[in-house]
């Protein structure tokens, strides 16, 4: 598997544990430490890994068979940090998602996520 499937690899789980409400797969998919950053109902929301899961959880998932929106952009690898901008969509609300990867002892990892929320 070359470096930009491993990256997107993560980023389908990034996308599936989001709209799915799956935990265990947001876990995978970002580091402990990451933040989730972007403008939401009129204030910037500055999110730990914990607290914007806790925020998918509340929103719930999506009904089983629902097959999630995922449009790669953009996707950049230099040695172990990548980049990608991806569309996808939550509860029916549609994002544009800036993800910053780190390679962490061999592994792909979301450190950080800006997103822009669409109207």
């Amino acid at each position: 598997m070359s470096e930009e499937q491993a990256v997107q690899a993560v980023v389908h789980l990034y996308v599936d544990g989001m709209t799915f409400a799956h935990e265990g797969a947001l876990r995978k998919a970002f580091h402990p430490k990451a933040s989730i950053i972007g403008n939401y109902q009129g204030a910037v929301e500055w999110l730990s890994l914990d607290e914007f899961i806790t925020a998918v959880a509340d929103e719930g998932s999506a009904p089983a068979g629902t097959q999630p929106l995922i449009q790669i952009e953009t996707l950049d690898v230099t040695g172990d940090a990548a980049t990608v901008k991806v569309v996808d969509e939550m509860s029916g609300v549609r994002f544009s998602d800036y993800l910053s990867l780190l390679k962490i002892d061999g592994r792909w990892l979301i450190v950080s996520k800006l997103y822009h929320l669409h109207s």
